[in-house]
């Protein structure tokens, strides 16, 4: 009967917890000036150097982390599937922030919107198993599955304005669906190649893992680089409002007319007015700063791209155990 670890449980769930924790809590605890938040960064950095040194030593580990030493794929594809996660996952939380607080979308709009293209990475995946079996190497497949997620961050970058709709949306968000069909699959399959039985299942069980603290970093990094951005790039535009400047004053007037003409008082119209002109402003700095998350998601896959270089083919024969990829 095989012994299970315990030890390595615990420090598995304290120092991803914490981790998981710090990172969704993080901007909203102000990170570091937080007592709660270095306390928990404490624990995640005791758990997670425990959990490695535990399950690189203990007789029969739950995680076992030797296996990346028998596979330079494995290694290269734990690195990918890290970046894979993060740009999934980042790519994913953005979308609904921006629908949802500049076009004043719905929850339930956005996930329309975000269907099609999760049915066309589903649809991708026996294609892209069937181009496996044909012999296609992932390590031409995968730059190619960069690429496509490439060209979607910047696409997205460049259609994101206050009236974009939903039809704008429908083709870009199909190629990401298609860059990850590309990309998936084939690091799953590069992870596993040359590794059998219990090996394969361990291999799988880690890329996996990794993906998912990928995805939460991602989430993390852009929530934070949003927030900050915003109230950084506010301050460029400033400049050119002022009361000393014609066209922020007639804008003020024609404002404080309009809601004067619904009933309110000149106090009460002018306060709606510069509370329309600030809402003015946010929308547009908020437009810019989703545009530059999704370029700096881009441009994080281009650099990411080289990693590929170190992928070692498989020999003819080397099985594949899809199985437990699953």
């Amino acid at each position: 009967m095989r012994e299970i670890d315990w030890a390595g449980i615990f420090l598995l769930i304290l120092g991803v917890g914490s981790l998981q924790l710090v990172l969704e809590q993080g901007e909203t605890e102000d990170w570091f000036e937080s007592a709660y938040i270095n306390s928990f960064t404490a624990l995640a950095i005791i758990g997670m150097v425990g959990f490695v040194w535990r399950e690189l030593t203990a007789a029969q580990p739950i995680v076992d982390l030797r296996v990346l030493g028998k596979s330079r794929n494995l290694a290269v594809g734990a690195v990918l599937s890290f970046v894979l996660g993060f740009g999934m996952f980042a790519s994913v939380f953005i979308f609904p922030i921006f629908t949802q607080r500049i076009l004043g979308f719905s929850a339930a709009q956005t996930g329309y919107i975000l269907l099609p293209g999760a049915l066309a990475s589903g649809m991708m995946m026996p294609i892209i198993g069937k181009m496996l079996q044909a012999g296609v190497p992932q390590k031409y497949m995968i730059p190619v599955g960069f690429s496509i997620f490439f060209v979607f961050t910047f696409w997205m970058a460049k259609i994101i304005s206050p009236t974009a709709g939903e039809e704008d949306f429908f083709w870009p968000l199909m190629v990401r669906g298609l860059g990850m069909g590309l990309i998936f699959l084939p690091i799953t399959t590069m992870s596993l190649a040359g590794l059998k039985g219990k090996d394969a299942g361990q291999a799988a069980g880690l890329t996996g893992m990794i993906r998912q603290l990928g995805g939460s970093f991602g989430v993390a990094i852009v929530g934070t680089y949003l927030e900050r951005s915003i109230a950084q790039n506010r301050i460029s535009p400033l400049a050119h409002i002022s009361l000393y400047d014609t066209n922020t004053v007639q804008r003020i007037q024609a404002f404080t007319a309009n809601f004067m003409s619904r009933g309110f008082s000149f106090e009460q119209a002018q306060k709606q007015a510069y509370a329309a002109l600030e809402g003015i402003l946010m929308k547009q700095v908020s437009i810019i700063t989703y545009s530059q998350v999704f370029s700096m998601i881009g441009l994080f896959f281009v650099v990411c791209l080289p990693l590929v270089l170190f992928i070692k083919r498989a020999k003819g024969g080397e099985a594949i155990d899809l199985n437990a990829a699953h």
